[in-house]
């Protein structure tokens, strides 16, 4: 009968385990240690992996220790070796965030702050859907952007200010014009994009216009893909010239 593991870690479980792995020191922690208890039932509450696919010992602190363990292997202040299992996520996660352990502290508060405002994956099939285009800061931070940039009222007001300003709703990357292209089925339709999703997240004030851009759905998703993301102005300084000359014919 094969085993039954529990899920890989996520891009958010590993910035939680890194962010305390980079506080506590890589000499001061142990699976007894209060902050990895503490971290261990942080992981558990997480809205990221559906309960059916838990099972025993679901991110215990032996775990989350061990995991910070993993790490070690990547740490150059380290004169050990580390443990020599786990997985690229993680070297990954610390090419990103080892450099800048501002930004990863920041990070490692917005997902814990922000996890109790997002709904968990109710089957394993859900939480394959959720990891598509899953943003560097994880997945509980993606779904809030997306949940922002889906809002029906301020995509209304950005697509009335765009029309207002320039007459047409196009890409501001690659000046696709959906009406141009598929005539009535196309009139009105443009996806809105936030260019800051930490910054957005972490301030209480209201979202304003200017802190969106009208997109199309290949350059959204592109934008979405890289680590860091582009701008909008910079994504469309790569595109293809002989793309934008078709596209604006």
């Amino acid at each position: 009968m094969k085993k039954i593991r529990n899920p890989k870690w996520s891009r958010d479980e590993l910035i939680l385990a890194l962010d305390l792995y980079f506080k506590l020191g890589p000499n001061n922690s142990s699976a007894t240690h209060p902050a990895v208890e503490e971290l261990s039932e942080t992981l558990n509450s997480l809205p990221i992996h559906p309960g059916a696919s838990r099972v025993d010992k679901f991110r215990n602190a032996n775990g989350v220790y061990m995991k910070m363990c993993n790490f070690l292997r990547f740490d150059p202040s380290y004169s050990g070796s580390g443990l020599k299992g786990g997985g690229k996520l993680e070297e990954e996660i610390w090419d990103e965030f080892a450099s800048n352990i501002g930004l990863l502290a920041e990070t490692a508060e917005i997902i814990k702050s922000k996890a109790g405002s997002v709904s968990p994956p109710v089957s394993e099939e859900d939480e394959k859907e959720e990891k598509v285009d899953e943003f560097p800061e994880g997945r509980v931070i993606t779904k809030l952007h997306i949940r922002r940039e889906r809002s029906s009222t301020l995509i209304k007001k950005k697509k009335e200010k765009v029309l207002s300003d320039t007459g047409a709703l196009k890409c501001e990357a690659c000046n696709f014009d959906f009406k141009d292209t598929y005539g009535s089925d196309g009139e009105g339709y443009i996806e809105c994009h936030h260019n800051k999703p930490l910054s957005e997240l972490k301030s209480t004030q209201k979202t304003k216009l200017e802190d969106l851009a009208v997109l199309c759905a290949n350059c959204h998703r592109i934008i979405h893909r890289s680590r860091p993301w582009k701008t909008v102005a910079e994504l469309k300084a790569v595109i293809s010239p002989s793309i934008k000359f078709e596209l604006q014919q």
